[in-house]
């Protein structure tokens, strides 16, 4: 008869257990190894969206047990279309009129069309915001032509902006103004050192970005005139007009009209019907639970997640959702 010391004994336990856990990983029983992780690149860290979708992410990741979400910074609209389209994202948000770009392949998205960008729902206006330095000269848009000017991050959804409400001032884009690319972080130090004289900021309201650019860098906001707000809403269907309510700022005392353009919460068609269901289902009732993370979140409403989406496809598993909960679909 073989026999064994108490120690070996101990020894071969402890190699048994360290199997079977071993076993219980390979078998998906680990709930780290069993969630799927989902990228989530958001917008600037001075703008609306980063705060709002780090929140999404923790509500995301805290209520569905199958998914991990991983919010990130980026330049915005156009960079995260991007990252969709390569893979390197699974969820994020642009503008409607950025995201009809990408999915007709038109414009900044020319030879390189989308089709497979799906809509998760549609959430809130995001108005254009001119800011200018009290002391530039600048009494109206049309008089950034030839100044120091921020019309955004490279690929950002602000540098499509300028690029399409600047010329209907009759300013030739880029050529016209002494362009520096950049996001709104930066632009705010820029404006700060009166190293540039004023920038366009998109976001929802109120902007962070704005609020310090008008209380520490002496800016004042400029509205789209309404010839030109007339023409814009004529030539590119998804504007819509959108009114900064006096006192939203420091030291604005009037209301100031512009155009907005409705944020999309956006994902690739590759993305799972369930996944994309449980997202949908989570985000709409858990939307409370989102408003200590900006005040924007008080705009956004069930009944207007499926309307105004540009003619973009909902994704299947919002579509079961919104269906669900009887909306009536565009």
């Amino acid at each position: 008869m073989i026999k064994f010391s108490k120690g070996i004994l101990f020894l071969l336990f402890i190699v048994v257990l360290i199997g079977c856990s071993d076993q219980e990983a390979s078998n998906g029983q680990s709930n780290d190894h069993e969630r799927t992780e989902l990228r989530f690149p958001t917008a600037g860290t001075t703008g609306t969206i980063y705060p709002l979708g780090a929140s999404m992410a923790n509500l995301w990741s805290n209520e569905i047990e199958e998914i991990r979400v991983n919010a990130q910074a980026s330049n915005g609209g156009v960079d995260n279309l991007n990252m969709l389209m390569d893979g390197e994202a699974h969820v994020s948000f642009a503008t409607a009129g950025i995201v009809w770009e990408a999915f007709n392949g038109e414009n900044t998205f020319e030879g390189r069309q989308y089709e497979n960008v799906r809509v998760i729902a549609g959430l809130y206006y995001n108005p254009n915001q001119f800011v200018v330095r009290e002391d530039s000269g600048i009494s109206s848009i049309g008089d950034i032509k030839d100044k120091n000017f921020v019309p955004g991050a490279s690929g950002s959804t602000p540098e499509v902006e300028s690029s399409i409400i600047l010329p209907k001032y009759g300013i030739n884009y880029p050529e016209d103004i002494n362009e520096t690319y950049v996001g709104f972080t930066e632009a705010i130090d820029l404006m700060r050192n009166n190293q540039v004289d004023g920038a366009v900021i998109q976001a929802g309201l109120p902007t962070a970005a704005v609020s310090e650019m008008t209380s520490t860098a002496d800016g004042k906001l400029l509205g789209i005139e309404e010839e030109i707000r007339k023409q814009l809403l004529e030539e590119y269907p998804w504007y819509s007009e959108v009114t900064i309510p006096a006192g939203t700022y420091d030291n604005q005392e009037n209301a100031v009209e512009t155009l907005g353009i409705k944020m999309l919460l956006i994902t690739d068609s590759s993305v799972s019907e369930d996944q994309v269901y449980n997202l949908t289902k989570t985000f709409w009732e858990g939307l409370s639970e989102l408003e200590s993370s900006h005040s924007i979140v008080e705009q956004i409403e069930l009944e207007n997640a499926v309307t105004e989406l540009a003619d973009i496809p909902l994704h299947e598993g919002s579509l079961r959702y919104y269906e669900e909960q009887g909306l009536d679909i565009e």
